[in-house]
């Protein structure tokens, strides 16, 4: 096995190493605490919490692979419930598998009249996010005999109610702010094909789903089904270390999402294109101020690709198609505007040295919330889009979890720089 050498203070360390089949090696420094040493890593930049055999990443390449499949292999022959049951068992599903599967997402998709109840009782206008996890958090209370870690076949049961109603509860959210009756599944239907009937029907009339809107939905939630250790796949895993069941560790998921700076992303970028469309300025005219202002830009640059984001690559083919129907859009011309200025900032993005240098490309986000808007969504919706294609990664990661014999109760240490021991002063006596 292969070592690594720490030297501090005149002390030797030998640490051992995990060989990674691809990307970087992992230096186990666990050891270090018992000699009264830890290491001190904000943001966890640097540090691994697990091995994984679920994806890869390699953000110098832009290469991004689920259980070693290519995405843009899995985008073009794959569809959504597929590369769900991939990321879970690891291999592809066969057809007895996957027509199995599918069977059981459908017949479970349905929610009962008191859990319709229940979801009733948020406010309309309650953030759709808040009321996503809360939802998901709940089905652990209407499916108390699924809540078993221990169990295989509750854990199984639990994945698959999780997978069938969040599409459900998704739809609900996005009708009742809209103050519009929720309509019950069509087992005939596939799985995006009936989330969109579900979420723009007219109840007891005919309803086809646009078939570019479906595979272009499908296509996004494929590419964001997982994504390594993020920030609320590191919160599912967390919580799943403390054999929190896996509603709860999913819900812990969903609220990690919602923070702007993670799943919130894509509302950011629609809010600066509409920013940049009234500002009165042209698109190249805000950038240059927003360099010389040291503003950031959303939508531009990633914390893990280095190079154009793979599941940008994907997204931008189908804002492309999109925006070639354009005259087929339901959207008032200064929303369509936005597609306009969206181009113009992603030629300044690829062009501009400023950006290429720093390695500011578009990201997934820069093309998702266009999408979404074009379909007939509107931006408090995208996020929960988000978490519904998350869902897959989240289970398979907390199965993961489970499973690895290495697995402890996540608990990360500090380095304390506080006071050291003082003496209590009355209050009579404090100045």
């Amino acid at each position: 096995m292969a070592t690594a050498n720490l030297s501090v203070e005149s002390k030797d360390f030998t640490l051992p190493v995990v060989e990674a089949t691809a990307g970087a090696d992992g230096i186990v420094v666990s050891t270090l605490r018992n000699d009264g040493w830890v290491t001190l890593d904000p943001g966890f930049l640097t540090t691994a919490q697990c091995e994984s055999k679920i994806t890869y990443i390699d953000g110098k390449n832009s290469i991004l692979r689920y259980r070693g499949y290519p995405i843009e292999q899995l985008c073009e022959q794959s569809d959504f419930l597929e590369v769900a049951w991939l990321l879970r068992h690891g291999e592809l599903p066969n057809k007895d598998q996957y027509d199995r599967f599918i069977s059981d997402i459908n017949h479970r998709t349905m929610v009962g009249e008191d859990f319709r109840t229940f979801m009733g009782s948020f406010p309309r206008t309650a953030h759709p996010m808040s009321v996503m996890a809360s939802a998901v958090n709940a089905l652990a209370t209407f499916y108390p005999d699924t809540t078993d870690i221990n169990d295989s076949d509750q854990l199984d049961e639990a994945a698959t109610i999780i997978m069938a109603k969040a599409r459900t509860i998704v739809s609900y959210i996005f009708r009742r702010r809209r103050d519009e009756p929720m309509l019950y599944p069509d087992y005939s239907r596939g799985y995006v094909d009936d989330f969109l009937r579900m979420c723009f029907a007219v109840p007891y009339e005919p309803f086809e789903s646009d078939p570019l809107y479906v595979h272009a939905l499908g296509r996004l939630l494929i590419i964001h089904a997982d994504h390594e250790q993020n920030c609320s796949t590191s919160v599912v895993r967390i919580a799943g270390s403390a054999h929190a069941n896996l509603y709860s560790a999913v819900a812990a998921g969903i609220n990690a999402l919602s923070g702007p700076l993670h799943g919130g992303a894509n509302e950011a970028v629609l809010r600066q294109l509409k920013a940049i469309r009234d500002s009165g300025k042209t698109v190249k005219e805000f950038v240059e101020d927003a360099k010389a202002n040291g503003r950031r830009i959303s939508g531009l640059g990633h914390r893990v690709y280095k190079s154009y984001d793979p599941r940008a690559a994907i997204a931008k083919t189908y804002l492309q198609k999109i925006m070639e129907r354009t005259d087929t859009l339901k959207l008032p011309a200064d929303e369509r505007a936005l597609f306009d200025v969206a181009t113009e900032l992603e030629q300044i993005a690829l062009s501009d040295d400023y950006f290429v240098s720093r390695h500011l490309y578009p990201n997934v986000d820069f093309y998702t919330g266009l999408i979404y808007r074009a379909i007939g969504f509107d931006p408090s919706m995208f996020t929960t889009l988000f978490a519904l294609g998350r869902i897959p990664g989240w289970i398979a990661q907390y199965r993961e979890m489970l499973a690895d014999p290495n697995t402890k109760i996540g608990r990360p240490r500090q380095v304390y720089t506080g006071y050291t021991e003082r003496d209590y002063v009355p209050m009579d006596q404090r100045h």
